[in-house]
């Protein structure tokens, strides 16, 4: 699911990349409106493998027989894995901001 909503984030952002090559002026209407669908699109995908997980470690505490260690420990490897990815995108989106903000015009 996390791995789907990443390799659509990328192709959404090479789309992007292509149509800015392409013509400036109609990136600037529509573009705005897709990243931040995007952004919030890779948000909620992480925050749902986090409550998955979550959700699925309670159910092992509880002693619930539908949960076993073995799904537990992969969902919270997944949370874990996307979580860490939304973060280094978030930091590379930060330092592409800073980068830009300190081109001299």
């Amino acid at each position: 699911m996390v791995n789907a909503g990443m390799e659509q984030m990328v192709s959404q952002l090479r789309a992007v990349a292509a149509q800015a090559s392409g013509s400036s002026a109609s990136i600037s209407d529509a573009a705005p409106h897709d990243f931040a669908a995007l952004l919030q699109s890779a948000v909620n995908e992480v925050n749902s493998s986090q409550q998955d997980a979550k959700r699925l470690t309670q159910q092992f505490e509880q002693g619930d027989s539908a949960a076993n260690l073995q799904d537990v420990v992969v969902s919270l490897q997944k949370a874990s894995l996307s979580f860490q990815t939304m973060v280094q995108a978030r930091n590379k989106l930060v330092s592409a901001y800073q980068e830009i903000m300190n081109m001299q015009v």
